[in-house]
């Protein structure tokens, strides 16, 4: 499968094991939930190891920044979601969905109806981080208000923005996924429904018990919500015109626009409003968009609802992405990834073990590499030639590496995903509130899916083999299949079963 000088499999876990050791010692014994330096000396201690097995530095930092270019796109929705909340809380679109949320929602639904809305403006903007950078802080102030821990409205808002990341055609990873593995978008889509309906609706039955369960008439404080409603009021014009930056950028994105400019339209648009309907100045406008939104009601609960968002809040989380990113690419550089991925390849004895192997890789990669990107592309590409050698249609693979790399990342601390959501979000865990990691167990649809996904790769459901197209279409395009003449066990599974319909 490769012509590379790999390391050994013991060579290759060797920085692994140790970086991961080290951020073990600063989260959990010294409490510190800052992973950038761990990460930092990760990479310096790969780049070393690359360096003495012969490889010359020059190579390996052009490995480092070439993951690092890859996800400047990613990098770049970042800063201009930073922009977004804070110019979106100036300008009342953010306050407005805050206010018609408590006055209109019932606090038993809230959990469901706030997935289900992420949802649906995650499969419309074809991202995820747009869609918790949002709505998502609409949600969370709308929670806060009904008196519902941060952890459970942060699971629901990932459950829905990631379900729609993991489905929209106008997702990235959406794209990446059938791209490494050779099969058409759609098809890909189709072969997602399987997990992902199942999924969402678990974790929407959860959402309406715990609901129910949690949210008592009696426990919610409605002298808290008449509380913020009544200083929203005072403080914003509320109503329609505050809301067209959020029916723009999802207008825009209804129509197919690329969602880097779409959401920088939102941006722009919440300027003209915070000036001309909320009477602020255009200097005021600039501050909100690089710092974050100011305000002093001199109510605690409040000014922790707005004051909040500008590019500087993302610095955190970028300068952690880009580290992550760095050592991904150091360890994709100098083959540690490849060597640790082929020794799993080698070592599974059914589809079932392979279709499983190939989700706990992406999710591993997610783990180590801290990048959703480079989760979904090396095993794709390392896993590939195998499925065609097993006779099997990548379909399977494309929905195993989306279900380890897309839905897995956001419940990773330090992955990209994960810092983005906790900062977004406003979850605190920098400042020590680690209650609100629980929201990782209780995002339900994203967890569930990989589950499902590995019952389906047992029991042989839903796990369509190659057709005739599909062979066809590897002699065509040259497409490397692993010769498997000494693996009996992994054998073709004949002729092509088509997934059963839902």
């Amino acid at each position: 499968m490769t012509d590379r000088n790999l390391p050994s499999l013991g060579l290759a876990l060797l920085p692994v094991v140790l970086t991961l050791g080290l951020l073990a010692l600063q989260l959990f014994y010294f409490g510190d939930f800052t992973p950038h330096i761990p990460l930092v000396i990760g990479l310096a201690i790969t780049g070393l190891l690359g360096v003495l097995r012969g490889q010359k530095w020059t190579d390996i930092r052009e490995g480092v920044f070439h993951v690092i270019h890859v996800s400047l796109p990613s990098l770049s929705v970042l800063i201009v979601v930073g922009m977004i909340i804070g110019v979106w809380i100036a300008s009342g679109t953010v306050p407005t969905l805050i206010y018609y949320g408590l006055t209109l929602l019932n606090p038993s639904i809230f959990l469901a109806a706030a997935m289900i809305l992420c949802a649906v403006v995650s499969l419309s903007l074809g991202t995820s981080w747009g869609t918790v950078g949002t709505i998502g802080v609409a949600l969370m102030g709308i929670g806060a208000g009904f008196g519902i821990p941060m952890y459970w409205t942060a699971g629901a808002i990932v459950s829905g923005a990631f379900f729609g990341d993991k489905i929209s055609p106008l997702s990235d990873t959406t794209n990446l996924a059938p791209a490494v593995t050779g099969v058409n978008i759609f098809d890909h889509i189709q072969n997602m429904l399987p997990t992902t309906v199942p999924a969402m609706l678990i974790a929407l039955g959860v959402y309406i018990v715990a609901g129910y369960g949690l949210i008592e008439p009696a426990d919610t404080s409605l002298q808290a919500i008449t509380q913020i409603t009544a200083r929203l009021e005072q403080d914003f014009a509320l109503g329609l015109i505050p809301l067209t930056p959020a029916l723009l950028v999802i207008g825009l994105a209804l129509f197919r626009q690329p969602p880097l400019p779409s959401l920088f339209a939102g941006v722009l648009l919440g300027g003209v409003i915070a000036i001309f309907q909320q009477g602020v100045g255009l200097h005021d406008v600039f501050t909100f968009a690089q710092s974050g939104y100011s305000i002093d009601t001199g109510i605690a609960d409040i000014d922790a609802l707005l004051n909040k968002g500008g590019i500087q809040s993302m610095m955190w989380t970028i300068s952690l992405m880009l580290i992550a990113l760095g050592f991904g690419g150091a360890l994709e550089r100098t083959g540690c990834l490849e060597s640790i991925i082929l020794s799993i390849v080698n070592k599974v004895k059914s589809f079932a073990a392979v279709q499983s192997s190939a989700i706990f890789t992406a999710f591993a990669t997610n783990v180590v590499a801290g990048d959703p990107y480079i989760s979904i592309a090396l095993p794709g590409r390392m896993y590939a030639p195998l499925y065609r050698g097993m006779g099997y249609s990548t379909l399977n693979l494309s929905r195993a590496v989306e279900e380890g790399g897309t839905l897995m990342s956001p419940l990773i601390p330090w992955n990209a995903g994960g810092a983005f959501v906790i900062t977004a979000l406003g979850l605190g865990i920098m400042d020590g509130n680690l209650e609100n990691l629980l929201y990782i167990p209780l995002a339900f649809a994203c967890w569930t899916a990989p589950v499902i996904g590995v019952f389906y790769a047992v029991t042989g459901l839903f796990s369509p083999a190659a057709s005739d197209k599909d062979r066809a279409n590897w002699a065509n395009d040259n497409e490397d299949i692993m010769d498997l003449t000494d693996h009996d066990h992994l054998g073709d599974p004949g002729p092509a079963k088509e997934a059963t319909p839902i």
